[in-house]
């Protein structure tokens, strides 16, 4: 799903949001720079995957957080855990180096991705990706 797709499935299912365009950004540090609103509730996204392939996680921490992927590994009963290559990316959500979002699990045909969220935004706004690193939706 593109990002058109993505603001008329959130109008669909009355899911109220706030859309923010902005020049693209690749990394929590380039969006930092950004000026937009409800800063510490944007999120800081990593496509996993463990050492054989098999498994892949999508993370979503609050972006001040340190991912710790040997304590994440054990949370799990997870097999050694690693970045997924930009391939896996493309292959499982579609999506390019710097776009990495919990959207991006809307394009995953096969569900291989398993989506975990940090407690932080339980209850809260939280800030992603479109699928689309030019814009930011808070929901």
């Amino acid at each position: 799903m593109n990002q058109e797709e993505i603001l008329k499935l959130l109008d669909e299912k009355k899911i109220e949001y706030t859309l923010v365009h902005h020049k693209p950004v690749f990394t929590i540090d380039e969006m930092n720079e950004v000026d937009v609103p409800n800063k510490d509730r944007i999120a800081k996204n990593l496509f996993l995957r463990d050492d054989k392939k098999r498994s892949y996680y999508l993370v979503s921490i609050e972006e001040t957080k340190r991912a710790d992927l040997k304590a994440l590994r054990t949370l799990l009963s997870s097999r050694p855990l690693s970045f997924a290559s930009e391939d896996d990316l493309v292959y499982i959500l579609s999506l390019k180096k710097g776009e990495v979002t919990p959207f991006g699990l809307l394009n995953d045909k096969e569900h291989k991705a398993v989506f975990i969220l940090d407690s932080y935004f339980e209850g809260g706004i939280i800030g992603i990706h479109p699928n689309d690193n030019t814009a930011t939706v808070f929901l």
